[in-house]
């Protein structure tokens, strides 16, 4: 079985050090997980170092480890940016989650026109936490050595903006959008997804993005697709975008 993976904040020692995992991850490890003298777990720091560790002592709320192992996860190329609407009932949540297991590097809240759910002063702030919560338990289960950032929110003004910029850079935006007649795989394979530094994925919300967006954000670069034959909800499309992008580039 793969060892359980947790994330601690600042550098990791080499091997043959000592290092205490505290905090909520040691409190989770010591009490929750219960892990004993003698176990092993891996300890990442999000940024794509870990160690593995064998568990030496043991308190209410810390692990002691002694590093048997250095370990590293190469920076994934093409990156992968998932733009994706607030939507209500959880459902930008599932896609979250689902698209941190399939690989997404970055994540961006966008409060698009027709998103029913609202991010207003201080709950914008709370609702990223909140993101950052489940890419952060997501990023643990799937065993990834990095962990997403969860950017901040932006309007569709804003998202227009950052396609423009990342066109310039040579990055591929790709908007799923029902109505689109372009499939996807045509035009990953037409543009060279393998060959951008990023690419991007902008996922509407459960009314879709409107004519209006659409329409600014192919001015500003970006490529309508359709993923399939059916409609897919906004919890589902930006995941299943992931699948064919990640075995199209990286796996």
């Amino acid at each position: 079985m793969t060892l359980p993976l947790f994330l601690a904040e600042g550098d990791l020692p080499g091997t043959g050090h000592r290092m205490t995992l505290a905090g909520d991850e040691g409190r989770h490890a010591a009490t929750v997980q219960r892990l004993a003298v003698g176990e092993e777990l891996l300890v990442a720091d999000g940024a794509g170092r870990a160690v593995r560790g064998e568990v030496v002592a043991t308190a209410k709320s810390s692990l002691e480890l002694e590093v048997l192992e250095t370990l590293a996860e190469e920076a994934p190329t093409p990156r992968f940016e998932l733009v994706q609407a607030l939507a209500k009932a959880g459902r930008a949540e599932q896609s979250l989650e689902t698209s941190v297991e399939l690989g997404v590097d970055v994540v961006v809240p966008w409060q698009a026109d027709r998103s029913i759910s609202r991010w207003a002063g201080p709950k914008a702030e709370k609702g990223r936490a909140k993101w950052q919560h489940v890419v952060r338990a997501a990023t643990k289960q799937a065993r990834r050595f990095r962990e997403a950032p969860v950017e901040e929110l932006v309007t569709s003004p804003g998202l227009v903006e950052r396609v423009r910029a990342g066109a310039e850079r040579g990055e591929l935006t790709l908007v799923l959008h029902e109505v689109a007649t372009d499939p996807l795989l045509q035009v990953v394979e037409r543009t060279g997804a393998a060959e951008a530094s990023l690419v991007r994925l902008v996922i509407g919300p459960e009314g879709g993005i409107s004519p209006e967006e659409i329409d600014a954000l192919v001015a500003a670069g970006g490529h309508p697709v359709v993923l399939g034959p059916h409609v897919l909800r906004t919890s589902t499309a930006g995941p299943a975008a992931l699948a064919v992008l990640g075995a199209l580039t990286r796996w």
